[in-house]
């Protein structure tokens, strides 16, 4: 029997899918439409096999929807700007368009050589002037439509990468690309109103029934909706270089404000800088302040420092009642109103301030069953649930009821109101970089911010520009900034900012519709394909890129496209793909392909023999180098073999490791399929109805068409390693069905059947087994296999064949059959009639339903 030559057979396949345009998709009225799409990727370089496991999983689902009658969309395309290509152009001293357009041939030959069922004519780059002359254009319309601001604010700068970052894009308090510490700078920003949608974006998480609960409770604490109130601390004296008698605050904990002990403020309130102006060493204190993230993370981790300032508020319930105004390191001017009172028996963060700075501690809340004037806070606050003490007109109230009386009393007073607020902040779009779409906006010192006419789109980068010093080529282009306004005519200054990338990838999946159109996109198309029926990617991204995009679809419909407002009806978040790591005695870190596993176990350098240090488990990295390249593994086993075993290890959502043994052992099993289907001989032709004449075929045709209704369900419901399972099953059980041919009918059927059902999974097999069943149509051009009711209904019953009481294997038969009828189905078992040969057999014992017991 010829092995299976997975290397000619996946080109030649390939080859003919491409001839035949296989997967071109059109608007088809006609049939039900699948939009499958998984995140786009970064061109870097190359692919590890890691990225791979994301696409066959979307490949999966496309090619099954497609056999199932549906008519498919699944592109591809490349997020392609970014502050890594500029990196590359300064270390590499290569051009960052030449870096990302090389980077994009190698992977796209890569993803080709995987045999995914891609339409190829729609791809796109978000770096090709094509495209993101109609991002230019959007941003234009959100102009118009009251979606985007520009004002001065602080922001996240990143000292490597010399640019804005989001509070999104800090991780830990670093930058999400570089990994330094961030900055804060004061700049003037382009903004786009995300916050206008607040409450619809919050809303209509309930709808997304497809979503992981997990991501949609990321979105909503992102989202951060509180109930509270706007409370007014009158100052007890105004100092100069202020507009305000008073001090506002935003609390969801009105009820405590009989706690208070304190007032703190933002270094960047205008409060802090009028302080400030005469207080040398408080001025000290704010520049310190400045020079840390922003990020809540930063925040939480750093000490809780204050400045008094010297100034002292009124107790809005207490005329009598004055309290000390600090400059604090944890308050944020970006969150709130940049003032908090502090109430430190029931805050942990106020507790600990106040235990710094010697201020009183006064609990109001009190503990069901405990005597108020005995309760105390040591170094852990109250945080639960109680009823009110020490708080004058609210003593004995529950913290609800303690709330809603609390703002009544307020708004009587004059000293505030209860509102709703939100912890989402305004998208801050502006970048300081080169790659990256530009801002299509000119400034003209007399007519102030004016748009580039839609004429002139797209504004496109210069190609003659330098990296031979951080920050932005685009400030120091000798021309390209000046050009003449388009209202009076007058010498202008491009804007030289260019777009965060993440506004690049919100509304890609739209393009994808009708990526050759002279629109952004075409309404038929995007009627048609979008909602994305299944959206595939990494939990990473479930708040910087899923509520971007949610946004750019709601602010397009506000911006009269009709288009639909939730672009994912369904979401996938897949695990990763780990492996080991390894370093040399020096610290350097080694690829996989660069150690060997001696006899005894241990691991070496292949090239010098010398001990390396095992590492942990971890996700792929190009940093750590523990990464499989998919072109080595396809030439050594195929496409088919890599597919397969990162899908059949564990659940899709969890990390799968990477493993040698693994992946041979996949290997084996393609062969395993291909000896199967080679044995085509004594089979009958194509065509031959299937029969279920005797219980051997019977028992096999019911394995046949559970394995279909099992298959289509796991396959549905994202539990890839449950339907590779039952393939596994379908096969044992093809392989132990007695082989004569009274079972051919039932055998071709089966054989058949498992040529579809593996397509998914493994397409260059499945075609080749289809062919030499003796099929002159291909697989992806036929419908799937449909399970016949009647023979998966649990009628029948596994029964265990022995051997002198030893199992040898099962076999399914009808419940309450003759017993002679089972006696016999058992000794056509192949594993039956291997283990007998010329043996006597000296008794059978058949239990019914349970056991046939043969005796030697």
């Amino acid at each position: 029997m010829e092995r299976y030559d997975a290397e000619a057979t996946e080109a030649r396949w390939q080859a003919v899918w491409d001839a035949k345009a296989c997967f071109r998709a059109r608007e088809d009225a006609s049939r039900p439409k699948y939009y499958v799409l998984e995140m786009f990727p970064y061109p870097s370089g190359r692919i590890h096999i890691g990225h791979t496991r994301n696409y066959t999983m979307g490949d999966v689902v496309a090619r099954a929807k497609r056999a199932q009658g549906y008519n498919v969309l699944h592109p591809m395309g490349w997020d392609a700007f970014g502050m890594p290509a500029e990196n590359a152009a300064m270390e590499r001293k290569v051009h960052p368009a030449k870096w990302t357009y090389e980077n994009i041939a190698t992977m796209r030959g890569q993803l080709q050589r995987m045999g995914l069922a891609i339409d190829w004519s729609r791809e796109i780059a978000t770096c090709h002037p094509e495209y993101y002359r109609h991002e230019q254009k959007l941003f234009l319309d959100f102009l118009k439509a009251d979606l985007v601001t520009r004002k001065e604010s602080w922001v996240n700068w990143d000292p490597v990468d010399h640019t804005v970052l989001a509070n999104e894009q800090v991780i830990d308090g670093r930058g999400w690309r570089s990994g330094a510490m961030v900055e804060r700078r004061k700049l003037s920003q382009w903004f786009l109103r995300i916050t206008a949608f607040a409450d619809e974006l919050l809303a209509d998480l309930g709808t997304l029934d497809r979503w992981p609960s997990k991501v949609r409770l990321m979105q909503e604490n992102w989202i951060g909706k509180s109930e509270g109130a706007r409370v007014r601390f009158a100052l007890s004296d105004q100092p100069a270089g202020y507009d305000q008698p008073h001090v506002e605050v935003y609390t969801t904990r009105p009820d405590t404000l009989f706690g208070a002990s304190f007032l703190a403020i933002a270094a960047d309130h205008p409060l802090a800088a009028a302080a400030a102006a005469d207080q040398p060493a408080l001025a000290d204190f704010i520049a310190e302040c400045r020079s840390a993230g922003t990020s809540e993370a930063v925040i939480e981790a750093q000490e809780k420092r204050g400045y008094a300032t010297g100034l002292t508020v009124t107790h809005p319930f207490d005329p009598s009642w004055q309290l000390p105004v600090y400059v604090a390191n944890f308050v944020l001017m970006e969150y709130g109103t940049g003032a908090i009172f502090g109430c430190p028996a029931h805050d942990q963060r106020d507790l600990d301030f106040a235990r710094k700075y010697e201020l009183p501690v006064q609990p109001v809340v009190i503990p069901a069953g405990t005597d108020p004037v005995a309760f105390e806070v040591g170094t852990e606050a109250f945080t639960g649930d109680g009823r009110l003490a020490f708080s004058h007109f609210l003593d004995g109230l529950d913290v609800p009821t303690a709330k809603s009386r609390a703002i009544q009393e307020l708004e009587a007073r004059g000293h505030g109101t209860g509102t709703v607020t939100f912890r989402l902040r305004d998208w801050g779009v502006s970048r300081q970089r080169y790659w990256g779409c530009p801002i299509p906006v000119i400034h003209c010192a007399d007519c102030g911010i004016v748009p580039v006419p839609e004429a002139d789109l797209p504004v496109q980068l210069p190609d003659d520009v330098t990296f031979d010093a951080p920050g932005n080529p685009l400030d120091r282009h000798p021309t390209w900034r000046h050009v003449p306004c388009p209202t009076c005519g007058k010498p202008g200054l491009r804007e030289t900012d260019t777009f965060d990338t993440f506004i690049d990838s919100s509304w890609y999946f739209a393009r994808f519709c009708s990526p050759r159109s002279d629109q952004p996109f075409d309404v038929n198309a995007t009627n048609y394909w979008l909602p994305v029926d299944q959206y595939i990617g990494g939990v990473e991204h479930a708040i910087l890129h899923l509520l971007y995009s949610r946004f750019f679809m709601r602010a397009l419909k506000a911006a009269g496209y009709p288009v639909v407002v939730e672009p994912f009806a369904g979401l996938f978040t897949q695990g990763m793909v780990v492996h080991e790591t390894y370093q040399d005695p020096s610290g350097t870190w080694l690829g996989p392909a660069e150690v060997s596993r001696q006899a005894d176990g241990t691991i070496v350098r292949t090239e010098t023999g010398t001990p390396v240090t095992v590492g942990r488990i971890e996700k792929m990295s190009k940093s750590k180098k523990n990464v499989i390249d998919p072109d080595e593994i396809i030439a050594r086993y195929g496409a088919d073999t890599a597919r397969w075993f990162m899908l059949s290890d564990s659940p899709p959502e969890r990390d799968v490791e990477w493993t040698e043994s693994g992946v041979e052992g996949a290997h084996r099993f393609t062969q395993r399929i291909w000896r199967l289907v080679s044995q085509v001989q004594g089979l009958p032709p194509v065509g031959t109805a299937p029969t279920s004449d005797g219980p051997a075929a019977l028992a096999l045709r019911r394995q046949v068409h559970r394995a279909i209704a099992d298959v289509t369900s796991e396959i549905e419901g994202f539990r890839f390693n449950k339907a590779i399972a039952r393939l596994y099953e379908l096969v044992n059980a093809i392989n132990e069905a007695p082989a004569d041919s009274a079972m051919g009918p039932a055998r071709r059927e089966a054989l058949e059947a498992l040529a579809l059902l593996i397509a998914p999974f493994m397409p260059h097999l499945a075609e080749e087994a289809w062919s030499r069943l003796g099929h002159a149509s291909l697989v992806v051009d036929t419908p799937w296999p449909k399970a016949d009711a009647a023979l998966t209904a649990v009628d029948t019953v596994t029964i265990a064949v022995q051997i002198n009481g030893k199992l040898r294997t099962t076999m399914e038969a009808a419940k309450d059959a003759d017993k002679a009828a089972v006696e016999a189905a058992a000794f056509a078992l192949e594993p039956i009639v291997r283990a007998v040969k010329d043996q006597t057999v000296r008794k059978v014992v058949v239990v019914p339903n349970r056991i046939v017991n043969i005796v030697l």
